[in-house]
């Protein structure tokens, strides 16, 4: 063991990411607790076709980037890593013009009670359904929440 300087200070390693939440990272919050985020899949980046940083969704919604993480931690947003700097985004058809898109918080809700992790969620939402017509994200965009609700119910059955 090699002697430290007077006055130094001893860092040590951050705790390892256990093996099942590798693709997830723990991202601060306000009032200090600890976030997961999760990490988002080649396939399922692919499935969304635009996605907002946390900066223009606070800007759209005229408030506080705070604000916007604190819907992202209360589950009526969906944030995930993403991109090169690996910064939290958002998907744009979460967004309608300066409010988030109705109906998306209660569904989320839905989904996550029946055992849906974020990604499953993303899947579910930006996969089309011939029979909806397109996809649960653009139904509740276009004010059919109702169907969309009813299908993500049917789903814990």
């Amino acid at each position: 063991m090699s002697a430290r300087r007077p006055g130094s200070v001893r860092v040590r390693r951050a705790a390892r990411v256990p093996r099942t939440d590798r693709h997830r990272y723990r991202t601060p919050v306000r009032d200090g607790s600890l976030v997961l985020v999760t990490e988002i899949d080649v396939k399922i980046d692919a499935l969304v076709p635009e996605w907002l940083y946390l900066p223009d969704i606070a800007e759209k919604l005229d408030v506080e980037v705070t604000r916007v993480r604190q819907l992202v931690k209360e589950g009526q947003l969906i944030a995930v890593r993403r991109g090169e700097n690996r910064a939290l985004q958002v998907p744009a058809a979460f967004i309608d013009g300066d409010r988030v898109v109705k109906g998306l918080a209660g569904t989320l809700t839905l989904l996550k009670d029946d055992g849906f992790s974020d990604e499953e969620m993303l899947e579910w939402l930006f996969t089309a359904d011939p029979t909806l017509p397109g996809t649960p994200a653009q139904a509740l965009s276009e004010n059919r929440g109702t169907e969309v609700k009813r299908r993500a119910q049917a789903l814990a059955v």
